[in-house]
């Protein structure tokens, strides 16, 4: 029974201050989403890139305000669980009307979970599903701005309405040529919708946030005609003669599943209503976890909370085990997965062996730089926990065993609530979405025959996806250290994705030298090294001997990606990421921008590159 009149008022204080610290949270994050705009419009590209990766630690910090704050006011830590049964009713009841309530649990889950210290969690205290829904959440502030704006252009008037749609952003830098942009979207509408007769229904939605990341704005909405609805996206960009250029239009669910790719940064988009923004996205891309979405709009907190519920829910009604990954073991992580569920779980080894020279928090600082940098679409966003608890019956005893070996110190298995039940608890894991790993892609058209044209085709466009990888990673000013084919993967749209980030390094702290001649016969045939290597020296000539064994692979890297065996392009790149320059990656087919040679800056347009096609 709980002391109802003695802890009620204590009880509404602390949720009044948790539900305080919340919204200055969601205050701030917004406001630097909002600013967004206004770095977009002057091209302050490293202050677009600052603010990203500031934002992401926003959450974290607010946590620790929040935690200290109750503490200091209420001696948080001491107070008995039936307190924390009271503040979370006055909670909910904070969250009535409440515009972000989904965001606004997690937040009470992060804060009470720092303050209880417990090695997992009673679902009483947290949020395990959601309190308060979140359809149909709307502003009651007459002044506030929709989620998403409708237009319906009659007759042949469509033109002007697009014109219409990218003018009502109010975009504060003039358009290179405005009405030729919109000639080119027209055209290419016209070759997507075909001859389709105009049904009565027939209107452009538009969500009213553009999307802004790196160097780019993206205009997000859908074409609705009768029963048919296209999603679509059209990318703003600087031009060369410095006014904004539309660059393309993209079509599709498959285009906007690029756009909004797990291994591209977070966007910035300002939001009042995050749950609806989310619903929209859904709608143009049904596939698409929520937890991914919210991911994509940088409210990662709240993708991790809906992994984890998805997760419990797939727990549930499946019957498979936890295993040890296939492919070849790595000597830094243990790779895991459950057969029926997308995604693989990595956690760091307590010991390496040698050549490895690392330490476990120098693994999970590689982590977070990818984790703050932009991924340009080649490189994996991973979901961090601590102290998760997995049913014992679940995982395979070979699984166990080779946690046991090689990261003891990880792993707890417990009976917590006497009924024989064993939960094994993970102390510290990482999660990322799971690929082909690419040697076992290649393997597979092997396999196959190259005689048969599938596998040719398969082969060559994995090893040329390879190549461009690597070079958007240069663009973005990353070196992959580890450059092995099994550190990246295919996904399932035919990209290939780099997810090893133990030897990652920025590309201008390395110190790129071409293998020095030999001093003597005997250098010459030796195998061995027979000159000084620090620590950050690489040898692009060296790639040859462990990437290029295969013959028919090493015929197609040399006629598509040469230039990588060079220093020459590894130093040209440094000087130009020195003196400032930010490259354009593109998250679409280069092929299908409209300006041939469009914004002078793309690192596509520098002759040493090939096309970053994607399938």
């Amino acid at each position: 029974m709980f002391p109802e009149r003695l802890d009620a008022p204590q009880a509404y204080a602390i949720a009044r201050a948790m539900m305080d610290g919340f919204n200055r949270h969601y205050r701030l994050f917004r406001a630097e989403s909002a600013r967004a705009k206004h770095r977009f419009e002057t091209a302050d590209w490293h202050g677009q890139q600052r603010a990203q990766r500031e934002r992401i630690e926003f959450y974290d910090l607010r946590v620790k305000e929040c935690v200290r704050r109750l503490d200091k006011e209420f001696g948080a830590g001491a107070l008995p669980m039936e307190v924390w049964h009271e503040v979370k009713l006055h909670y909910i009841g904070l969250m009535v009307n409440h515009l972000q309530p989904e965001l606004a649990e997690t937040f009470f889950n992060s804060v009470t979970t720092k303050i209880l210290h417990r090695t997992h969690f009673h679902n009483d205290f947290i949020f395990v599903r959601p309190a308060v829904s979140t359809e149909y959440i709307e502003s009651d502030d007459p002044a506030a701005r929709p989620t998403y704006r409708a237009y319906y252009p009659q007759g042949d008037r469509l033109h002007k309405t697009v014109v219409r749609i990218v003018e009502d952003f109010a975009l504060q830098r003039p358009f290179e040529d405005l009405p030729r942009d919109v000639a080119l979207v027209m055209r290419a509408i016209r070759e997507r919708l075909g001859a389709a007769k105009l049904r009565t229904n027939f209107q452009v939605q538009v969500l009213a946030s553009l999307f802004f990341r790196n160097k780019g704005a993206y205009l997000v909405g859908k074409v609705i005609n009768g029963y048919v609805e296209l999603p679509f996206a059209l990318p703003i960009l600087h031009g060369e003669q410095g006014g904004l250029i539309i660059d393309a239009a993209l079509f599709g669910e498959s285009d906007l599943q690029m756009l909004f790719s797990f291994a591209r940064a977070y966007f910035m988009v300002d939001m009042e209503v995050p749950s609806a923004y989310v619903q929209f996205l859904r709608s143009l891309m049904p596939r698409k976890p929520r937890g991914e979405l919210y991911t994509a709009l940088g409210l990662a907190k709240q993708g991790k909370t809906l992994f984890y519920r998805d997760f419990l829910h797939h727990l549930k009604y499946s019957s498979d085990r936890l295993r040890i990954a296939p492919g070849i073991k790595g000597m830094v992580m243990l790779v895991f997965d459950l057969p029926s569920f997308p995604y693989v779980f990595k956690l760091i080894k307590d010991r390496f062996p040698a050549p490895k020279d690392t330490t476990r928090e120098q693994v999970q600082a590689k982590y977070l730089l990818v984790k703050q940098h932009d991924r340009v679409g080649r490189m994996a966003d991973t979901l961090e926990y601590s102290l998760v608890a997995f049913p014992r019956e679940r995982f395979e005893d070979a699984l166990i065993e080779e946690i046991q070996r090689h990261a003891p110190s990880q792993i707890e298995i417990s009976d917590r609530d006497g009924d024989g039940h064993q939960e094994v608890i993970i102390r510290h894991l990482y999660i990322e979405r799971r690929m082909i790993p690419l040697n076992i892609h290649l393997q597979e058209c092997f396999d196959t025959g190259l005689q048969q044209p599938e596998a040719r085709h398969a082969l060559e466009h994995a090893v040329v996806e390879y190549g461009n990888a690597i070079k958007d990673l240069v663009a973005a000013n990353i070196f992959p250290g580890d450059m092995l084919w099994k550190n990246f993967g295919m996904t399932r749209n035919g990209k290939v994705v780099f997810y090893d980030y133990d030897e990652i390094e920025y590309l201008t702290d390395c110190h790129f030298r071409r293998v020095p001649p030999p001093r003597s016969e005997e250098d010459e045939i030796s195998g061995e090294v027979w000159w000084p290597v620090g620590p950050r020296d690489v040898f692009p000539e060296t790639f040859v001997p462990f990437l290029l064994g295969n013959q028919a692979v090493r015929e197609i890297f040399l006629r598509h990606h040469a230039d990588l065996l060079d220093v020459q392009f590894w130093q040209s790149h440094q000087e130009r990421i020195r003196a400032g320059h930010v490259y354009d990656v593109f998250p679409y087919d280069v092929q299908r921008r409209f300006q041939a040679g469009g914004a002078a800056s793309s690192f596509f347009s520098q002759p040493s590159s090939v096309s970053g096609a994607m399938p």
